[in-house]
């Protein structure tokens, strides 16, 4: 019998507390998923990694690989963005190219 206790308890505490908590800064998840679903409207399925975040106070820059299975292709395609999150919204993306060879360099300062 106290078994189907713990298991309401654990239950509620899942379905309940997540609808109750307000996004914040640090609902990446989210933020991202919101961000590949507005990029690619049409696709029939995708999925995405963050390869890497890097924090600078509020401001959060997350490398996102995505990848996407649009209505008429066979075969998926796959792009990577860094996105950067300042306070819980995003202020910019830019897509990095997947090419190994292709001439990408980290800003001087």
């Amino acid at each position: 019998m106290h078994y189907r206790w713990v298991l309401l308890g654990t239950l509620l505490w899942f379905l309940v507390l997540p609808a109750g908590v307000p996004a914040s800064t640090g609902d990446v998840v989210t933020i991202v998923e919101k961000f590949i679903v507005h990029q690619f409207p049409d696709a029939a399925s995708h999925y995405w990694v963050i390869n890497s975040t890097q924090w600078d106070g509020d401001e959060m820059i997350v490398d996102v690989q995505a990848i996407v299975k649009e209505r008429r292709d066979a075969e998926p395609t796959s792009s990577r963005f860094l996105l950067l999150i300042v306070a819980g919204e995003i202020k910019g993306s830019q897509n990095v190219p997947l090419d190994p060879e292709a001439d990408c360099r980290t800003e001087e300062a």
